[in-house]
């Protein structure tokens, strides 16, 4: 399988053809933020804070880089003026959600994002989907799932499996980027 070679921050970077730009930065050694991100499941996209400015044939364009697969030659900023202006929104609105998340006060100190942009709205789920994603493609149990969609979108445990599961198992709340997931299992353990 022959290597693909292109560049991310002025580094010479190599990459297998099946990597995503992110996958790559990682191996290399260079960071790029993400919140819904993990080596065991498949790349999902849903928190945007990964994304960066490819350039291919002289053209820029943004993409999140958890999703966008390796190219040979293009060139990747992970760090420019339009790219940490979008990262910074972005934690605002994730901290509209999860104000106290620790993860995104790091980022938000980090990007000079104002944690006060946006009115809260503290559901303290930012919809990276990890627990869902974990539970599904991992442990095969899907105890958890989303429900609703756009603003309304919500993870809800699935209480008749939940109670059969989840009190042995647990490995999704350390991935909680917002450490929301454990309170939402006390409120199910509730219902069950």
């Amino acid at each position: 399988m022959k290597e693909i070679q292109f560049e991310i921050d002025g580094e010479k970077v190599k990459a297998k053809p099946d990597m995503t730009v992110l996958e790559a930065a990682q191996d290399a050694g260079i960071f790029i933020p993400t919140l819904c991100h993990h080596e065991k499941l498949e790349p999902f996209g849903g928190c945007r804070l990964c994304i960066v400015e490819v350039e291919v044939n002289g053209r820029t364009k943004l993409v999140v880089s958890c999703v966008y697969p390796v190219e040979e030659g293009i060139i990747v900023r992970t760090r420019s003026e339009k790219v940490d202006r979008i990262r910074k929104t972005i934690i605002e609105l994730l901290m509209a959600h999860a104000p106290d998340a620790p993860q995104l006060k790091e980022f938000a100190k980090e990007y000079g994002a104002n944690p006060d942009q946006y009115v809260k709205d503290p559901s303290f789920c930012i919809h990276c989907g990890l627990c869902v994603r974990y539970c599904a493609e991992v442990k095969k149990a899907n105890a958890i799932g989303f429900v609703d969609r756009g603003i309304n979108k919500e993870i809800c445990f699935v209480p008749q499996i939940a109670s059969k599961v989840c009190n042995d198992c647990k490995e999704c709340f350390p991935l909680c980027p917002t450490s929301y997931l454990q309170a939402a299992f006390v409120l199910t353990e509730s219902l069950m």
